[in-house]
């Protein structure tokens, strides 16, 4: 099986993600199909986690998000299965992407890029508290300074005063 390449194009540069479809085969299928039926045309950077704008949380994490942000969006499709990194070998370390979720099996259009390595979002970790993680399916292989770039926009309270528009295709 092939990793298929995508390019999210954003005002700050591109950032180029190889996709693990060999580890991660429901949350890889679920992204491409958002990508491939163009579910992703209102997709948006709106959301920076650092160090300094989460005084709440004891297990503290770095990435920035994106996607639909509502969750009753037009474009959503249904949330997936799981995918643990227990499963999938695949755990979160700088530049991998993730999806968001709630609670397991509901992960549909949201994901996010991490900042440095984030074991606490691997299965186990602590970031949520059922232990499940969040399911990694890829990993940017160029663009981390536009990742960067993007994390350190002005934000309040971890989401972006000005959302970055993306443009997400296979490359």
């Amino acid at each position: 099986m092939t990793n298929s390449k995508i390019k999210i194009k954003t005002e700050f540069g591109n950032i180029i993600v190889e996709l693990y479809p060999q580890y991660a085969p429901l949350t890889v299928a679920n992204f491409l199909r958002y990508v491939n039926e163009n579910h992703y045309t209102d997709a948006i950077f709106y959301r920076v986690v650092h160090m300094n704008n989460q005084p709440n949380d004891s297990v503290k994490i770095e990435v920035i998000q994106g996607g639909l942000k509502d969750d009753d969006h037009p474009q959503g499709l249904s949330p997936i299965p799981h995918e643990t990194t227990a499963q999938t070998g695949i755990l979160h370390k700088d530049g991998v992407i993730s999806m968001a979720r709630n609670e397991p099996g509901t992960a549909s259009s949201e994901f996010f890029i991490c900042m440095g390595n984030q074991p606490e979002l691997d299965f186990g970790g602590k970031r949520n508290s059922d232990g499940q993680g969040f399911a990694a399916f890829g990993m940017v292989t160029e663009g981390m300074d536009v990742v960067r770039k993007i994390q350190s926009q002005p934000e309040a309270g971890q989401y972006l005063i000005s959302a970055i528009m993306m443009e997400i295709k296979m490359v």
